[in-house]
């Protein structure tokens, strides 16, 4: 304190002359409009930048919470899109008073590992057993379809990605319902192959490609792509589609694993059926 005081003491011309400047400052500020509106909007400016990268700086450290958020509403927008339904009689399903009976719900998960490099490619979910989770459902994403899940464990699961070279999903031309396989070649992670669409079929650039409800894994016109390109290869009777992917698998964070309340009972079912014949 004694230092502060002798520093003081020997600055005082300098301190005084800084405390003259400032109320000489005050002064003009509040006796001149035109200073008085230039300090006010300076003022305004200064703050208005200082709020800003303080507003910056909290949104970036509440971005988790905001992706948990906006991951939770897509499961809401998931569970309520018509393909998540089954349509049902009610003179069937007399305990229900409705036409739709709910096919498939949906687990929100966080991919924690994830590749795109090799030729069979897999990812790794933060969500398991404990959570719903078990193996053959379908991972999806807003922007189409992932991959399905094969193995689980307590809290964890890994997913055969669609960028896999045994990957078979079924999936149709949305414009006009002509069923076809989408594998993947393992060359391009941004693109896939549908196979076994009959040379009849009238086909453009742009076409979208969507999941075609055909399995127990997704629902019905889950988003793929769009046709890139197509041709008839030497020897093949079918058409041969390029589909360009909609979703990014390099830059995947939050998906949604499906899960379809009636895969037991449909499962039980066929094999009572094959078992039959």
């Amino acid at each position: 304190m004694r230092n502060l005081f002798n520093f003081i003491l020997r600055h005082y011309f300098f301190f005084l002359f800084v405390l003259i400047q400032v109320i000489c400052l005050l002064l003009i500020i509040q006796n001149h409009t035109h200073q008085r509106s230039f300090f006010v909007n300076s003022s305004n400016r200064i703050a208005g930048s200082i709020y800003k990268v303080h507003s910056n700086i909290t949104q970036y450290f509440a971005l988790k919470k905001v992706n948990e958020q906006l991951s939770e509403e897509n499961n809401l927008l998931w569970s309520m899109i018509p393909g998540s339904y089954l349509k049902t009689d009610q003179n069937i399903f007399t305990f229900r008073d409705t036409l739709h009976q709910r096919q498939f719900s949906f687990i929100n998960a966080r991919v924690i590992n994830n590749n795109v490099r090799n030729r069979n490619n897999y990812l790794t979910l933060d969500k398991g057993r404990l959570h719903g989770v078990r193996p053959d459902m379908g991972v999806v994403t807003s922007e189409g379809v992932i991959g399905i899940v094969k193995d689980v464990s307590a809290n964890f699961s890994s997913v055969i990605s669609l960028l896999h070279s045994e990957m078979q999903i079924s999936a149709k031309i949305q414009k006009n319902d002509h069923l076809g396989t989408i594998i993947w070649e393992g060359f391009n992670p941004t693109m896939v192959t549908m196979l076994y669409i009959p040379p009849h079929v009238e086909l453009e650039k742009g076409d979208t490609i969507v999941t075609s409800g055909f399995s127990h894994i997704f629902p019905e016109a889950i988003a793929i792509g769009v046709i890139g390109d197509f041709e008839v290869r030497r020897g093949d009777n079918f058409f041969t589609l390029d589909v360009e992917l909609f979703t990014d698998f390099n830059n995947l964070k939050y998906v949604q694993v499906v899960k379809n309340i009636f895969s037991r009972e449909l499962h039980e079912l066929e094999i009572l059926s094959r078992t039959r014949r």
